[in-house]
């Protein structure tokens, strides 16, 4: 070797080595514990949130490798963000990081909703809890904004990336397509367009990494030893079974101490489904596990569906945790012999849990094959165009949110073929407007932090709420 490629060699040994030093698991654990905190608004708030942090602020991952693991995990059933959160985890430090990052992300989630669960359950009465989460959507809505408009404003690089995201909301909004349809169209789209047009579909590094420290992301994970996103039929299998045994495992034991018909192993079995089709996030399951836990298994009242909605919505962590408040709910009123308040809690504990290991799953055991897919050339045209497609996704989310934050009943009306969602005038709600403004104007104008626009907006909600309202 010459000694020109000794030095070279040296040098990047040396970097990586600072690299490494740069980002112990310590802490991740911090900045995974704040993301966790701050993963209000649905997935639409939660990816603005992982993305301002992990991208724009920390640096610790690149734009482009951000959107090639987001593109995945869109594909997966169960919540993406928590999804994504476990992916970048387990690019930084292998799979402790990705169970620290994607556990930390659930749990203050599934506190707040046991909590109020129990409110729910007991005393019905959440005024106070009601009163901070008014304040709080209205920013979390301009946080959703922003970073829609900034992961558009990289993502979307021709006009043909345009009008595919122009496409994918359509499809999504108004012509109410399934979400893997979308997907799967914009994929084929990408692949052939990447090996027929490469110049619409496919970017280079250079492109996709805007700066220097967007190249420097890229680094900190290259320059890791990767060799944990190798794939390995060996280790697959491995994960498989670990995680198969880990999922039905305690299943069996509630079945042999319980009885195979209590209401703790309907629920397991019940949500494990709910967990491999909940394609397109939370919201394109709830009709089904509303129609079955209201009128099959008689767990709810028909209202109660949407209280429960309501307190996922507003409280940290992916919105599929409305399932542990129907779970508590359902063995609150069938406790099998415990008290209720502790068979709510038991089956809180084991719908988050059959919810939430199919996510590790997914991850750990398809990652690595991901991984392995961004040099592929003729791929890559495929995960641009569906990057495309998630942006419009992503917009149909946030015009949701938007309406239900501002608006006090939102009709669905069809008519002419097309799905339009419709606000009721008369329920629009003046201070959750200026709010909304408010919090829009800080971060766009005057260029506000994330938190301090949090902070304030949720003490200005619940002043208004508690003394004005």
């Amino acid at each position: 070797m010459k000694p020109s490629a000794q030095g070279n060699s040296k040098a990047a040994a040396h970097d990586s080595e600072l690299v490494i030093a740069e980002l112990p698991l310590r802490v991740a654990v911090r900045v995974w514990l704040r993301v966790a905190a701050l993963s209000f608004g649905g997935p639409t708030g939660q990816i603005a949130v992982m993305h301002r942090i992990l991208v724009e602020e920390k640096k610790w991952i690149s734009e482009h490798r951000f959107l090639h693991a987001l593109n995945y995990c869109m594909l997966l059933p169960g919540p993406e963000a928590q999804q994504l959160a476990t992916y970048i985890g387990w690019l930084l430090h292998r799979t402790l990081g990705g169970l620290i990052a994607g556990t930390l992300f659930v749990l203050p989630g599934f506190a707040a909703i046991l909590v109020l669960s129990i409110l729910y359950a007991g005393y019905h009465n959440l005024t106070a809890v009601q009163a901070l989460f008014f304040g709080l959507k209205p920013a979390v809505l301009a946080v959703v904004l922003e970073a829609s408009m900034r992961i558009g404003k990289r993502a979307l690089k021709n006009n043909l990336m345009i009008a595919l995201a122009c496409g994918s909301f359509i499809g999504i909004y108004f012509l109410e397509l399934p979400f893997p349809l979308i997907i799967l169209c914009a994929g084929t789209v990408g692949f052939l367009g990447g090996k027929y047009w490469q110049g619409k579909f496919l970017f280079n590094k250079n492109t996709a990494n805007t700066n220097h420290e967007q190249e420097q992301s890229d680094a900190l994970i290259d320059n890791l030893p990767l060799t944990h996103t190798k794939p390995s039929l060996a280790r697959a299998l491995r994960i498989l079974a670990i995680c198969l045994l880990l999922w039905f495992g305690p299943l069996l034991l509630l079945s042999l101490y319980f009885g195979s018909d209590s209401t703790f192993v309907q629920q397991g079995l019940f949500f494990s489904k709910v967990a491999v089709v909940t394609f397109g996030g939370a919201y394109s399951v709830l009709a089904y596990v509303a129609q079955q836990a209201v009128e099959n298994f008689r767990w709810l009242a028909p209202g109660e569906m949407l209280d429960g909605l309501g307190m996922a919505e507003t409280t940290p962590g992916p919105l599929i945790m409305v399932l542990e408040f129907v779970g508590f709910l359902g063995a609150y009123r069938n406790p099998g012999g415990l008290h209720p308040m502790a068979a709510g809690t038991l089956a809180a504990i084991v719908t988050t849990w059959v919810t939430f290991v199919p996510c590790f799953l997914w991850i750990f055991l398809g990652a690595p094959y991901i991984e392995s897919l961004r040099s592929k050339r003729s791929l890559n045209g495929a995960m641009s165009a569906i990057t495309a497609a998630v942006v419009g996704v992503v917009l149909n989310l946030a015009v949701w949110f938007a309406l239900h934050t501002m608006f006090g009943q939102v009709s669905e009306i069809h008519s002419f073929g097309l799905r339009i969602f419709w606000p009721s005038w008369h329920t629009i709600n003046i201070a959750a407007v200026v709010l909304t403004i408010a919090a829009v104007v800080s971060m766009f104008r005057y260029k506000t932090g994330m938190l301090p626009t949090l902070a304030g907006s949720a003490t200005l909600g619940m002043i208004y709420y508690l003394l004005l309202r």
